[in-house]
């Protein structure tokens, strides 16, 4: 596992997410590793309707959102990444578990840095937890980064 030389860090461009992203630094520096950034544009589900629905052009819609992720990300490596760090970024289409493993199988990654979102209750039961499913689902080790807690704010 070490030295580690490419290293996955899935953004959804949350705070949570951010806090992944400065341990994923963290590392980046310490071993002159790759960044790999991604972030996965989740496909727009289609309900099958014998009615006369709305036109709605997903493709394009598709398109817009990849897009705007793209340009999202470069404003993250702008503003909190080092200049010193080998980066990466890539926005892809599908589920987000699903992709974020593929990219790191992929890319050969040698870890994947990913944030919790610190859901419990019915919120993770209704959300579920990409990074659950991610540890679950990963050939490579996987680092989780839990959100700062209230009182630490």
């Amino acid at each position: 596992m070490l030295p580690l030389k490419r290293i996955v860090c899935p953004t959804d461009f949350s705070e949570p997410s951010y806090e992944a992203l400065d341990a994923a630094c963290e590392l980046a520096l310490q071993f002159s590793s790759e960044l790999l950034l991604v972030h996965v544009v989740t496909p727009v589900p289609i309900i099958p309707s014998s009615e006369a629905s709305p036109s709605f052009n997903i493709p394009l819609y598709l398109e817009e959102m990849e897009s705007s992720a793209k340009r999202s990300l470069d404003e993250l490596i702008e503003e909190k990444i080092s200049k010193h760090i080998r980066v990466s970024p890539s926005v892809v289409q599908g589920q987000p578990a699903d992709e974020i493993v593929r990219v790191a199988e992929e890319k050969h990654a040698d870890i994947i840095v990913i944030a919790t979102h610190g859901r419990t209750g019915w919120r993770r039961f209704i959300f579920g937890s990409v990074a659950e499913r991610v540890v679950r689902l990963s050939t490579c080790p996987v680092l989780t980064i839990h959100p700062p807690s209230e009182e630490a704010q």
